[in-house]
Formats: C-alpha cells, structure tokens, sequence
C-alpha cells in the first residue's frame, strides 16, 4: 500500500514540474509589458490666432519623463490637417517652456519652419523626470481670412526612449483667425481697454476704446478716446485717431484729465457718429465709481462730467468736445456716464444710447438706464433707473417693439435685465432678470439680428460675455431665438477660454457678418468675424 502511495506522489510532483517548465517556455517567448517610462499628450486650447502677433500659440506638447529614467528629445513631427488655408500662415516655430504650461517664446527649439500639410522640428535636448511642456506657435500674413481656422496636431515624437505616439486631447480643436487690433505699446500706449464697436452709415467698423498712456489703472490717469477704421469688413484697419482729449485743462496736467468708458452710436438716417466719454478733471489717485471720486452738481473739478464729439464725414474727423452734463444730470445725482457700448437706431429714426450713473455715494448706489435723442442728436433726454445695483449696459429692441437693456449686476453673479414700453420712463423685470445669464461683474454685449429665412423675416439676439462666474474667461458668444427667453446650450460658442478682461462689443457688419471687439487672452484688442450662417445653424 505504501508502495502506490509512493508512486501516485512522484507521479502527482513530475506533472507540476512538467506544467511550470512549459509556462516558463512559454513566457519566454512572450516579453512581460515593461512600465510606461515616456508618455505624451498634445492639445489645443480655446483662443484666436491673431494676425499682427508674432506668435500665435496654436499645439501644447506635454512629455511626461518618469523618475530614473534618461531620455533625449530628437524630433517633433506635426500634421495642420484641418487647417483651411496653409497660405493663410507665414511661418510655425516649436519652443520649450520647461514644466510652465503658459506659452512664452523665450526658448525656441530648432529654426522656423514655412507652413506645409507635415512638418518636422529637429532639436537634440534633455528631457528632465517630469513634466516637459512645449509649444508649437504659428505667425499669420495679414492677407489671412477672417473666416478660417488653423489648426495643428503633434504626431509623433522621436526620443531614446522610443517613438511616441502622443494623445490627442483636442481632436477637433481648430483656432479661429482674429486680428490684434491694439496691443500693449501700440503708439506708445501702455494698454488699451473699454472698446465699443459700431458699424457706420456706409458700412465702416468704429471701434473706441480707451487709450491709457501711463499704465493700465482707470481714471484719474492721462487717458484719451481713440478710433480705428476698418472700410473692408474688419481685414485691416486704419492709424489710429484720437478723438477725444481734454489736454492741460485748468492748467493741469494730462494725467488729471481723463476721459474714459467710451459708447458709440450712428443715425442710420443722416450717417452722424457720436461718441460719448467721461471726463475727470483733477481728484489725483480717486475714481469716478468710488467714494467722492465724483460728487453731486455739476461743477468741472467735482462731478466728472458727460462729454460728447461727432462726426459727419464718415469717422474721418470729428469735433471738439461738447459737454452734455448740465442737459442731462440730474444735479443730486453723483454722476452719469455713457456705457462703453453701441446705442440703437428705432424704426421712427429715435436714437436709444444706453447710460449708468451713481445716485448716492454708497458702493451700490449705480444704475442702469437709457438716453434718447428725437431730432438726431440735437437734444438728448435720460430716462428713469432700470436697476439699482447694476451699472455698464446695452439696449435692444424686441419683437413687441419694446427695448430690453441688459446690465451688469453687482449683486450678485447674474445679468439684470429689464424691459420699458416707453423708452426708460418705466420698467419691468424680465423673466431671465438676475437668474439666467451668468457673468463675473463684468461689460457684455447685446445685439438683435434680424434675418430672412423662408421667405419671411425674423431675428434673434446675440449676447456675448466672459461666461463664468468665477473671472473673466470663456469669453462665449450666445444665441437665443425667442427674444432672449431662452440661451440654448447649443448655440453657445466659446471664442477664448483664457483670461482677458472681457468687455465685448458686437456689431453687424453686413448682410452675412457679425463682428466683435472684446479684450482677450491673445491682445488687449482683438477683432473677430463670425458669418451669420455658422451663428445660427439649427
């Protein structure tokens, strides 16, 4: 008994053995998968390329190096599949940034490249443990068109540590093509802000906007008015034009008289501009929005003061500097001012121009409401508050005839938004008033759109602001259908997801086109054109 016992226990022990052998035979032939050492991801973050900027960051590369391994860089290979035009480039260069995400065009890798369907950048380099962040950035001819989009893709990266395939985390990211209307020192200004854009009688895009010579703070500081014209839709624009500079005023200087917060509105009838700013004269380090940086009345040196220029040749020239205060503050208010946006045109040739101002000296004693001119410009008359708390706005009219205006709301994190029957004289809150459309405190634009489609005529509004609640970026373009009941989240188009300081002003261009200034991740002043086909595609 013991003897087959014996036996069934060495048979039992030879197959184990026999069985392990072959695993081991088998694994030999079959490598075990080794640890991911070099891994890669290209993206495309969500802003324009802009002509006049040398650079125009358009791929992110980010190599990631794990710890105790030594690998070199020799080759990054790229696709522009998706790109509409390669002629709309003038050249791309790849540059390194270290582990800094943001682009910075301190360390270029290798020599600049012409634009072609795959182009490859050869530069030997040390890839330290850890992050590796590069960028492929893209230089624009000024002939490039507004309506295209770039777009570019890493492929493959050839290091010691092997080939690498990198994940594409924007597959369809394409940039749209912009222009970089004003840029820190342009003619020597530190910083350009507030624009308002306005297409004229004969078809010209205004665009206004502060000039802040010195710095980038707000009043007090020697700030002027300027213009930029464009007659071919926005591809290029003229020299700018100061229109609005009260010099040495008082015998003091430049830097104690201000004028700030540009809005523009054009009489479709007669072809006039006007533009309207706000004045301070003296009150050294104070602010018109602040405290006593303006007071009640209407003396110059006290209450800054509601000036106005206008131009009847088309934007060319414009006049000197007319003071509209006494006409239209109200003497216990603590200020008035045009909001830096563009005024409407009524069916009767009633001009409607959208206006804020302080009723007392406390933080949120501002208000929101409108100004209007019967007789083209002659006289001007201001209607009653819409919304206490609220502050830099635009008007629109509606489908009923009556005008909204929407508001920038310092209550809270939501648009204020109202509507009047009887231009200003009476209010009422509209259903999306303070529970819609969100924003961080912040200018934004309105703009009706009318249409045909189908034989018949419609319209829709158009809305754009920094589409966050949290700072001023996603900088987002909005549509609704229903005279702004609703905003679908289908038609909702972000045009630069990174910081700028918002501000946005539509306009229409023509027939097909719509055109905003906002100030974005990419330029103080960026310009873009949108075709109304693409804007409203169901």
């Amino acid at each position: 008994m013991n003897h087959f016992r014996h036996l069934f226990l060495m048979t039992l022990s030879l197959g184990i053995a026999l069985s392990t052998w072959r695993h081991d035979l088998e694994a030999a032939d079959t490598p075990l998968p080794s640890p991911r050492t070099v891994s890669a991801v290209s993206s495309q973050p969500v802003h324009p390329v802009l002509i006049r900027n040398e650079h125009g960051p358009l791929t992110r590369v980010i190599v990631e190096v794990a710890k105790g391994v030594e690998s070199r860089v020799m080759s990054f290979d790229f696709t522009l599949d998706g790109t509409d035009d390669l002629g709309d480039l003038e050249s791309l260069r790849l540059f390194s940034t270290g582990s800094n995400d943001e682009f910075s065009p301190a360390t270029p890798l290798g020599a600049a490249a012409k634009p072609a369907a795959t182009i490859t950048f050869r530069s030997e380099s040390v890839l330290p443990v850890g992050k590796n962040v590069f960028w492929l950035s893209g230089q624009l001819k000024t002939s490039a068109n507004l309506l295209h989009r770039v777009a570019a893709t890493c492929t493959a990266i050839q290091t010691t540590a092997g080939t690498l395939t990198p994940r594409d985390a924007s597959p369809h990211g394409r940039h749209r093509i912009g222009v970089a209307l004003r840029k820190h020192k342009d003619d020597g200004v530190h910083t350009y802000r507030i624009p308002a854009l306005a297409t004229s009688a004969k078809g010209t895009l205004l665009a206004v906007y502060d000039m802040r010579r010195r710095m980038g703070r707000d009043l007090q500081e020697d700030i002027d008015i300027g213009l930029s014209r464009s007659t071919d839709g926005g591809q290029n624009w003229e020299p700018v034009r100061v229109i609005m500079d009260m010099g040495e005023y008082g015998g003091l200087g430049q830097e104690l008289n201000g004028c700030s917060d540009p809005g523009i509105i054009v009489d479709r009838q007669t072809g006039e501009i006007f533009c309207f700013a706000v004045w301070m004269n003296g009150k050294p380090g104070k602010h018109q929005w602040n405290d006593d940086g303006s007071e009640p009345g209407f003396e110059i040196g006290k209450s800054a003061q509601f000036m106005m220029v206008r131009s009847r040749d088309d934007g060319l020239t414009w006049s000197k500097p007319r003071n509209l205060t006494r006409e239209l503050k109200q003497e216990g208010w603590w200020l008035l001012a045009p909001s830096p946006q563009q005024g409407i045109n009524l069916p009767d040739g009633t001009l409607v121009m959208p206006v804020q101002g302080r009723d007392g000296r406390a933080a949120l004693a501002t208000f929101s409401t409108l100004m209007i001119s019967r007789d083209h410009g002659t006289t001007w008359m201001v209607g009653k508050p819409a919304f206490s708390g609220g502050n830099e706005c635009q008007a629109a009219q509606l489908g009923d005839g009556s005008i909204m205006l929407n508001m920038r709301n310092d209550h809270e994190r939501f648009r204020a938004v109202a509507v009047t029957k009887d231009l200003g004289q009476t209010w009422q809150p509209h259903a999306t008033h303070r529970n819609t459309l969100i924003e961080p405190n912040c200018n934004g634009s309105l703009l009706r759109v009318d249409t045909e489609a189908d034989g018949g005529r419609s319209h829709v509004l158009l809305f754009a602001n920094p589409h966050t609640q949290s700072g001023r970026t996603h900088h987002t373009l909005q549509v609704s259908f229903d005279d702004g009941q609703t905003w679908p989240k289908s038609h909702h188009l972000l045009l630069d997801e990174g910081r700028g300081a918002g501000y946005p002003s539509l306009t229409r261009v023509d027939d097909q086109h719509v055109g905003i200034v906002y100030e974005g991740s990419q330029s103080h002043l960026v310009f873009e054109k949108f075709s109304l086909a693409e804007l409203l595609q169901r």
